[in-house]
Parts: structure tokens; C-alpha cells; sequence
């Protein structure tokens, strides 16, 4: 009985150990900002303020910006909800 209770007592201990390198390592990567599957960061050289009746096309467009470049630029835009006098990255690099 004692002998199956020691390996309860090492597998419960290895499993905490591997937790906390897991967790260590997870924060670790946030703090050197690194790690798999990052997402770009955008920094933005340019903005335009919205207009009345643009759109994120009309803009991609004007700008001579693919949409999926735009949408990158501006990664917390909502291009259903533009109001005017937003600003919006017309012009920018991703890291």
C-alpha cells in the first residue's frame, strides 16, 4: 500500500513541476515578446481621418492599399462601424 502511495506522491509531483515550467516558460515569452504564432504589430507612419459615405474600401482604394494589408494596419477596426472623424493607418509597416 505504502509503495503505490509513493508513486501517487511522484507522478502528483512531477505533474506540479512540469505545471510550473509550463507556466514559466508562458510568461517568459510574454515578457521577451516572443513566442509561436505571434501576430505583427503595426506601426502606423500615416493616418487619414474618415470622411462622410467612406468606407474601408474606399480608403484602401484612395490609398492604393490591399484590403488585406489595410486590415492589418488597423487591426482593431470594425470596417461595419467607421465614423467620421476616425482615424484610420493609411500608411504603415508591420513587425
Amino acid at each position: 500500500m505504502a509503495n503505490s502511495n509513493n508513486k501517487v506522491a511522484m507522478f502528483l509531483n512531477l505533474f506540479l513541476l512540469l505545471s510550473l515550467l509550463l507556466i514559466i516558460n508562458m510568461a517568459e515569452s510574454r515578457i521577451l515578446d516572443i513566442g509561436f504564432g505571434k501576430a505583427s504589430k503595426p506601426d502606423c507612419v500615416k493616418v487619414h481621418g474618415a470622411e462622410e459615405g467612406e468606407t474601408c474600401f474606399s480608403i484602401s482604394q484612395a490609398f492604393n492599399l490591399t484590403a488585406d494589408f489595410f486590415n492589418q494596419i488597423n487591426p482593431n477596426i470594425t470596417c461595419d462601424k467607421i465614423f467620421v472623424g476616425q482615424w484610420l493607418c493609411v500608411n504603415g509597416t508591420l513587425n
